[in-house]
């Protein structure tokens, strides 16, 4: 399955007829995504749950990435040395 070709997106009823055939392909990795929506317009995606597995983490990341720059525009920073002094800690290296 290559990333780079645009899916094919199917209608509800038409994703209704395609998705016993789509998960026996998927049995066999040589199945596609299955996309569909009203109007041929893509609303939601049926994917082998293998990658399922493989794409949650990688969201995870990118949520803690999200929150992480959020958090450091939003704040003030302080120098690791200087908290770790305020503590009574030393940094090692320093």
């Amino acid at each position: 399955m290559s990333l780079m070709e645009p899916p094919v997106v199917h209608t509800s009823r038409e994703a209704r007829e395609l998705l016993g055939a789509t998960i026996e392909a998927f049995r066999h990795d040589s199945g596609r995504p299955l996309i569909f929506g009203a109007q041929r317009k893509p609303e939601a995606a049926v994917i082998p749950y293998q990658l399922y597995k493989q794409i949650i983490p990688l969201l995870e990341d990118l949520e803690i990435a999200r929150i992480t720059r959020e958090r450091l525009a939003a704040a003030e920073s302080e120098p690791l040395s200087d908290v770790a002094a305020r503590l009574g800690l030393s940094v090692p290296g320093e």
